[in-house]
C-alpha cells in the first residue's frame, strides 16, 4: 500500500512542474513571435513615414514637377552662361539665359544686360524698355544710363542721348561702374555735342576725355576736337589735334588685335593727314600741305588703295 501512495505522489509532482514550465512549442507560440515582429515592423515603417512627411514639409515638391539641371541652376550661373554666350556672338541664346535669371532675381544691372542683348539683335523696343527697367530700379546704374544714350544715338534722338549720358556722368561720378570710365563718358559727350553743333561744348568735353588718367587715349577725340576747332577757325588747334591723332596711331598700330583693324587704323592716319593739308592750305602753308599729302600717299601705297593714291598724287601735282 506503501508503494502505490508514492507512485501518485510522483505523478503528482510531475504535472506541477509541466504546468509552472512556459510552452515553447506549438500554434499558441508561434502566433505571439509574429506579433511581436509585426510591432517591430510598424514602429520601423511608421518612423520612416514621420521623417518622410517631415523632409516633405521642408522641401515641398509636387509629384508632377520633375527635378532638372536647370531648375538646380542659380541666377548667377545663368548671368555667367549669358555672359560667355555673349561674347562668344550667341545673342539669342544669351537672352533665354537671362530671361531666366530675371525670372529668378531681378536686378538693375540684368536688365541693363539683357537690353544690350537685345540692341545687338537690332530689337530696339525691348531694349528701350529693360533700360527703362534698370533705370527705374536703380537710378544711380550709370552702365543703364550710358547703354540707353547709346540706343537713342542709334535711334538719331540726340537731345535724349545727351540727357543719359549727362545722367551717366553723374551717377558714375557718385557710383561708379567698373566697365565705365570718365574719359570714354567725356568722350561720348564730346560726339554728342559735335553732332549737335555744340562747338565749344564738344571741346571742353574732348578736353577733359584727354585730361584723364584712366583708360587709353583713343585716336578719334583728338580728331573729333580737331574737327570742332575747324567749325570755329582755329585751324592751327586743329591740324595739331591731327597730329596728334596720328602719332596715337602710330604708337597703338602695332599692338592692333588684327590686320584688319590695323589697316582700318592706317585708313584714318591717311584721312587725317589730308585734312591737315587742306587747313594748312588754308593758313597759306604750301609746304607743311605737302608733307602731308605725302604721308598720306605713302600709306595709301602700302594700302593698295589705287584709287586713294590715284587722286592724293594729283594733289600733289597740283601743289608743285
Amino acid at each position: 500500500m506503501k508503494k502505490t501512495k508514492n507512485t501518485k505522489k510522483v505523478k503528482t509532482t510531475t504535472k506541477k512542474i509541466v504546468a509552472d514550465t512556459p510552452c515553447c512549442s506549438g500554434s499558441s507560440c508561434s502566433w505571439t513571435i509574429y506579433i511581436y515582429w509585426f510591432i517591430i515592423l510598424f514602429f520601423i515603417a511608421a518612423t520612416f513615414y514621420i521623417i518622410g512627411r517631415s523632409q516633405e514639409f521642408l522641401h515641398p515638391t509636387s509629384p508632377n514637377v520633375v527635378v532638372t539641371e536647370e531648375s538646380l541652376m542659380q541666377p548667377d550661373d545663368y548671368i555667367t552662361n549669358a555672359k560667355e554666350k555673349l561674347v562668344a556672338g550667341n545673342i539669342d541664346e544669351a537672352i533665354i539665359d537671362l530671361n531666366a535669371a530675371i525670372d529668378k532675381n531681378a536686378s538693375s544691372n540684368l536688365y541693363a544686360l539683357r537690353g544690350e542683348a537685345y540692341m545687338q539683335t537690332g530689337n530696339y523696343q525691348n531694349a528701350l524698355t529693360d533700360f527703362d527697367s534698370a533705370i527705374e530700379m536703380d537710378g544711380m546704374n550709370a552702365i543703364a544710363f550710358y547703354d540707353r544714350s547709346l540706343l537713342n544715338t542709334r535711334l538719331e534722338n540726340y537731345e535724349e542721348a545727351l540727357k543719359d549720358i549727362n545722367n551717366a556722368l553723374a551717377a558714375q561720378s557718385m557710383k561708379p561702374a567698373d566697365i565705365l570710365t570718365m574719359r570714354n563718358l567725356y568722350a561720348k559727350r564730346g560726339q554728342l555735342n559735335l553732332w549737335l553743333k555744340n562747338w565749344q561744348g564738344a571741346i571742353a568735353d574732348y578736353t577733359n576725355s584727354l585730361a584723364r588718367s584712366e583708360g587709353s587715349i583713343s585716336a578719334s577725340v583728338y580728331a573729333e576736337r580737331a574737327e570742332a576747332y575747324t567749325a570755329i577757325g582755329e585751324y592751327e588747334n586743329a591740324i595739331n589735334d591731327y597730329t596728334s591723332a596720328v602719332r596715337v596711331i602710330s604708337e597703338q598700330i602695332q599692338a592692333a588685335p588684327s590686320q584688319e583693324l590695323r589697316e582700318e587704323q592706317s585708313s584714318n592716319a591717311m584721312s587725317y593727314f589730308e585734312k591737315s593739308a587742306a587747313l594748312n592750305l588754308n593758313l597759306g602753308n604750301k609746304e607743311a600741305a605737302k608733307s602731308d599729302l605725302e604721308s598720306a600717299f605713302a600709306i595709301a601705297v602700302a594700302l593698295n588703295d589705287e584709287e586713294s593714291s590715284n587722286r592724293i598724287q594729283n594733289l600733289i601735282n597740283d601743289l608743285n
